[in-house]
């Protein structure tokens, strides 16, 4: 009889055990933080913000401009022809054939012209028709700026931004006065250079 008491009693304690473990175990859980599986990381900047989104084949090319190349036929002091096509030399004046040191400009463009493969990157058309490009000689010489240096062109700012104008020799502008003029819009100078060449003319 006492065995069969103490062996109830050792169960009842062995009970009440493991029941406050079982209670201890769910409130230990109940207040744990949940569990993080991924720590988010930062956000990125730089370039490798996006390097996950770029993608090579959305991404457009700019256009390349037309280029012509070869000899080139100089019709005047800013005006050649090569393969057929008339091109204005960019951004500068010089004086025509019947003006004033009009064919020392042509014969200065000859002399740089000859023999060489002139490259004429193309930038627009002019108001006649012609082609406007920036040309350069095989040794990287621009053209447009060797005339300007020569004293044989001056800078027209309206189109070059004023690109060659520092390259501008001293008195250019008052040798090539009816280039100069013709860049006021003092076309009425011209008019009267031209009046006073065909009355000289007329007297011959």
């Amino acid at each position: 009889m006492e065995v069969l008491l103490i062996v109830g009693l050792l169960i009842g304690i062995l009970a009440y055990a493991a029941q406050l473990n079982t209670n201890h175990r769910k409130t230990t859980s109940s207040t744990q933080p949940d569990r993080v599986d991924k720590v988010p990381s930062e956000p990125r900047s730089g370039p490798e913000a996006y390097s996950e989104s770029f993608d090579a084949a959305e991404v457009v090319p700019e256009p390349s401009k037309p280029t012509l190349r070869g000899a080139a036929y100089v019709v005047d002091g800013d005006t050649i022809v090569i393969q057929k096509t008339q091109i204005r030399l960019f951004g500068i004046d010089a004086p025509e054939m019947n003006h004033p040191f009009g064919k020392k400009a042509k014969w200065a463009l000859v002399s740089m012209c000859k023999g060489q493969t002139v490259e004429a990157v193309v930038s627009a058309e002019d108001a006649h028709g012609r082609v406007v490009a920036q040309c350069t000689l095989p040794d990287g010489r621009d053209l447009s700026a060797e005339m300007v240096k020569q004293g044989l062109a001056i800078d027209w700012p309206k189109f070059s931004d004023g690109k060659y104008r520092s390259m501008e020799v001293a008195g250019v502008r008052k040798k090539l006065w009816l280039a100069d003029a013709r860049q006021k819009g003092h076309m009425h100078v011209w008019k009267r250079f031209e009046a006073a060449q065909a009355a000289k003319a007329g007297n011959r």
